[in-house]
């Protein structure tokens, strides 16, 4: 994270509750290992905690006893200083967003229905709750007018989750908790619906615990990172710089695994970066102008923006036809300024323009990364990590990087390959 960003995370309100567990175990009858054993740690306010480990370690069960899905055997679990048995359950989980995979929406019920369902429990007004489900809607990047009305099997799978992540922060809740959240769904949506959670975060700082089995996930998404060993004893909680540089312990550097090299790419963010102006042009605004802009800045392509300036289409101006610009309806995939430089090469390999779309804030355009600027920023951290331990990196790291970097193509290459 760079200076500018710490300063600004530390500037931003916070709107999540600290998490304290204290000594929390669970035992079930007739088994005599506990499934969580005397468990101690300490979520911080606004942050992303991940828990992850392998199968049957317990990281789901501790998740579940957070909103007593699962009542612990003993211990103490404590939300912004108050005891969680303090309330009465339902009233608890009112306070407490809960999304898993596959977003677990009613099927009988509209998209602004299945978000409606906590704040109608709370007693909001009709009025209130529209608001507040266009504005969710509005947030996790789904236009209202077109979707709050659909049904759960008239959306995709990354749109059901997304109208989950909405339906989890209706109420405008302190803490979320996740399980699993995007298991279920394809790489490229995975990777989407990671970067909307960061960039949803980013403007909420919600106190947010999630699980998830993938070690890359967890150090791309997490503020801090737990490594659960079985019976969710604690292999390793720290901040994910420290995770993947300094394994406490034999079993948390196994569960890292090997290639370091690539996992140094989810440390590095795109915001690290310095992102390349390009031009760009508004649904509406007159082509001939847009094209004799992008002729004087000797740009092949134009970015086309909505009104909200958010990207829509990255056409070549060839392409561009009629007397203004129209969406090209093309379906970009951005990156979000907080995904991962290994995000940034698995959409540029697939892009068309040696480069990918970076947004910020509800999506909106900041520019563009190209494919040598990320190429030379990682052949930077190879040298700095060979000057840190003052030895080569494994054989495999360096065959698995250098398998993903080639010289970057040229404007004129990737525009004879779009004709091909």
């Amino acid at each position: 994270m760079t200076t500018v960003e710490s300063a600004a995370k530390s500037d931003a309100s916070v709107s999540g509750a600290e998490i304290c567990l204290d000594g929390v175990s669970k035992v079930y009858s007739g088994q005599k290992a506990p499934a969580v054993d005397n468990i101690s740690l300490t979520v911080p306010a606004g942050e992303i905690v991940m828990f992850v480990g392998p199968s049957g370690c317990g990281k789901t069960t501790t998740l579940k006893m957070i909103n007593r899905l699962i009542e612990p055997s003993s211990g103490t679990i404590s939300i912004g200083g108050e005891d969680i048995r303090a309330k009465k359950v339902d009233e608890l989980r009112r306070t407490i967003g809960y999304v898993i995979q596959g977003g677990s929406l009613f099927p009988h019920m509209s998209v602004s229905k299945n978000i409606s369902i906590v704040p109608k429990l709370l007693g909001w007004d009709s009025s209130r709750i529209k608001e507040r489900v266009d504005e969710l809607l509005d947030l996790v990047g789904l236009d209202p007018a077109k979707y709050r009305g659909r049904y759960p099997r008239e959306l995709s799978g990354g749109q059901q989750q997304r109208v989950g992540v909405a339906r989890g922060l209706a109420a405008d809740p302190p803490v979320i908790l996740m399980d699993e959240p995007f298991g279920a769904v394809d790489p490229i949506t995975r990777q989407r619906l990671q970067d909307e959670l960061l960039s949803i975060q980013r403007e909420l700082r919600k106190t947010i615990v999630c699980v998830t089995h993938d070690i890359d996930e967890a150090i791309k998404l997490g503020d801090r990172v737990l490594i659960l060993q079985e019976g969710a004893h604690v292999a390793q909680y720290d901040t994910p710089e420290v995770v993947l540089s300094s394994p406490a312990n034999e079993f948390a550097q196994d569960f890292v695994g090997a290639g370091s090299s690539l996992k140094r790419l989810s440390l590095a963010r795109v915001s690290d970066l310095e992102l390349q102006s390009t031009t760009t042009a508004v649904v509406g605004e007159d082509t001939a102008e847009v094209k004799k802009r992008a002729e004087a800045n000797k740009d092949r392509s134009v970015i086309v923006l909505d009104q909200r300036k958010r990207p829509v289409g990255w056409p070549w101006v060839r392409q561009l036809k009629g007397t203004t610009i129209v969406d090209p309806g093309q379906d970009l995939v951005n990156l979000d300024s907080r995904a991962t430089l290994n995000d940034a090469l698995d959409t540029m390999l697939v892009s068309g323009h040696g480069g990918a779309v970076v947004t910020g804030d509800r999506d909106a355009y900041l520019g563009v990364i190209d494919f040598r600027t990320v190429t030379d920023f990682i052949e930077e951290m190879q040298r700095e990590a060979e000057a840190e331990t003052q030895s080569a990196p494994s054989a495999d790291s360096d065959e698995d990087l250098a398998s993903r970097i080639s010289i970057a193509p040229t404007d004129e290459e990737l525009e004879k390959a779009s004709e091909s």
